[in-house]
């Protein structure tokens, strides 16, 4: 269990690490593209929060089914035209009310639901923890990507492909 404990914890710090990250950046950067297939870090923020009602709902299919099946999740499918862009502050303040109710959900999960299996086409296997690792790692890979688009000089920029 320490193990869903830690990862409870790093989900809880999210919101203030984001918000944190996001207060450094010079407002002037915020909504600046790089190039081409880059996202600005208002993007990201945004991105952040209009995902967190899809993985709650996918937090308590885990809850509530006996072995959930998923699709996999692409909004460019799903919606025939690109999400708005949320307000900087109203897409921190989102992305902090619904991370608040995952971990009031996940707080009551026992070690059936975290070790429960789920049927995912992308994955050879899928479990409450791996959902529940995913997400921290979703969160944290974006504020990395913020970070990079912040500070990181053209030359070094990691070029994402597809």
């Amino acid at each position: 269990m320490n193990v869903m404990r830690d990862i409870l914890d790093s989900l809880r710090q999210a919101p203030a690490v984001l918000g944190g990250l996001v207060k450094s950046i010079p407002e002037g950067r915020l909504t600046l593209r790089r190039g081409d297939g880059f996202w600005s870090i208002s993007e990201h923020v945004s991105h952040l929060a209009q995902v967190q009602p899809m993985l709650l709902e996918r937090l308590r299919r885990f809850r509530d089914e006996s072995r959930p099946s998923f699709v996999p999740y692409d909004p460019a499918e799903d919606e025939t035209e690109p999400a708005p862009l949320i307000p900087t502050g109203s897409a921190l303040a989102q992305f902090s009310r619904i991370r608040t109710a995952q971990l009031d959900l996940l707080e009551n999960w026992d070690a059936t639901i975290w070790s429960k299996e789920a049927d995912h086409p992308e994955y050879e296997r899928y479990t409450g923890l791996i959902l529940v690792r995913h997400i921290l790692m979703h969160d944290y890979w974006h504020m990395y990507r913020m970070e990079e688009l912040w500070l990181t000089r053209d030359a070094f920029l990691t070029r994402l492909e597809g």
